[in-house]
């Protein structure tokens, strides 16, 4: 098995006071975990490992993590239900068999896609 260039974490940005928000948006959307790490940094572990950050300034550049989802419609529902904002800014092969992008409460993009 290789490990090298493993994606193995993703760190996102909740800048503003954020921080609260967008735990409980995942918690909500995703029935995601957070551990603490003092007041301005939460971390999750749910089969990627990765964490916000709230008091990173502004990024030039944001990550897009790719989550997978066994219903789409079921996800896209939830993603809505817990305060996120379907966008379509960017276009990637894999959303033309069925997928769809949002933003979190703290303004990170991701996308989300099912076979």
């Amino acid at each position: 098995m290789r490990l090298t260039g493993k994606l193995d974490y993703v760190e996102m940005a909740a800048t503003g006071g954020t921080l609260d928000r967008v735990k409980a948006f995942y918690s909500a959307a995703f029935s995601w975990s957070f551990t603490d790490y003092g007041p301005t940094y939460s971390a999750f572990s749910e089969g990627l490992d990765g964490g916000f950050q709230a008091d990173a300034g502004e990024a030039t550049a944001k990550p897009l993590p790719v989550l997978y989802s066994e219903d789409l419609e079921e996800t896209l529902v939830a993603v809505e239900t817990a305060g996120g904002t379907l966008s379509s800014s960017r276009s990637f092969h894999f959303l033309a068999a069925g997928g769809f992008h949002f933003v979190d409460p703290a303004g990170n993009e991701m996308a989300v896609w099912s076979e």
